[in-house]
């Protein structure tokens, strides 16, 4: 099988299966959420009966702009992980997923409401607090491994990233509460009952755009798990086991995470977000460059 075949599969699988993947891990998190606060919970399907209801429902919509601006997220959040596991260059990866999350912004922007407004703004200010680990995220691979491209990093039979990457690696976990939308940093929106500015970025988003919100969620959730999984993985065909162990117990402690923290205000998102990434990132890279360059 040639290397473009491989791709082209590749690409067609997450294309296909992420959705199905992201939906059962929604589902799983609010079951295990549920009997961490001593409920029964809904059926793991939950999520996949929603997003079907709310295809049925009717759309109302403020402007034809904002259709158009989700649609682009959403193709956005795809094209991000197709080139992900398309095994494509990190740093285009990367900037291929805040281009998407600009065009959220955009779409809650556009409907002109308050709280929407308010919304988009605490967006830009989490987008302000976790892309600097984001770009550490990238920078740390090439320092480990020699490149950014992502099939190269796969197929290295060297260490494995976490060895060299350990700081890296929690500063990336760290920043996951802000993308995944977890307590204590779920302050553009949330998946829970309790934001105060009614569901934030989302308010205006009803029926067939809300859909589009939660499916691009889906995806991006299988995209960052896959960054998750790109630690652990090299040529030896065992590291896959040992990837998805590793996902699974950082899920977990997302989760736990989430419902064992309050949701703090913006300022010390932004602080905490920041003295992360300088402190285990930042110092995680300077140590490895200055390794590599004394090798």
């Amino acid at each position: 099988m040639t290397g473009t075949v491989k791709i082209i599969l590749s690409i067609v699988a997450y294309i296909v299966f992420a959705p199905i993947l992201g939906g059962l891990t929604s589902g799983i998190d609010r079951k295990i959420t549920a009997r961490m606060q001593g409920r029964q919970g809904p059926p793991v399907l939950q999520p996949f009966y929603d997003v079907i209801k709310l295809l049925k429902k009717e759309t109302v919509f403020v402007n034809h702009v904002q259709i158009f601006y989700l649609l682009t997220f959403l193709v956005f959040v795809i094209f991000t992980g197709c080139l992900f596991f398309g095994g494509f260059d990190l740093l285009l990866v990367f900037f291929a997923l805040t281009t998407a999350n600009m065009f959220l912004v955009l779409a809650a922007t556009s409907a002109h409401s308050p709280y929407a407004n308010m919304g988009a703004n605490r967006e830009m200010m989490q987008m302000l607090a976790y892309e600097p680990m984001v770009l550490l995220t990238a920078v740390g691979f090439y320092l480990a491994t020699g490149t950014f491209k992502v099939r190269e990093i796969v197929m290295s039979d060297g260490t494995l990233p976490i060895v060299m990457l350990p700081g890296v690696f929690v500063g990336f976990v760290f920043i996951l509460t802000i993308k995944l939308r977890k307590h204590p940093f779920d302050l553009s929106t949330s998946h829970h009952a309790h934001q105060e500015m009614v569901k934030g970025i989302t308010t205006e988003f009803s029926g067939e755009m809300f859909a589009i919100v939660e499916i691009a969620h889906w995806y991006e959730s299988v995209f960052l798990m896959g960054v998750i999984a790109l630690f652990f993985l090299n040529a030896n065909w065992w590291t896959i086991f040992i990837a998805l162990i590793a996902i699974s117990i950082s899920y977990f402690v997302l989760i736990l995470v989430d419902n064992t923290n309050a949701r703090v205000k913006w300022q010390k998102m932004f602080k905490n977000s920041w003295v992360t990434t300088i402190i285990i990132g930042a110092l995680n890279v300077f140590i490895l460059e200055v390794f590599v360059k004394g090798v």
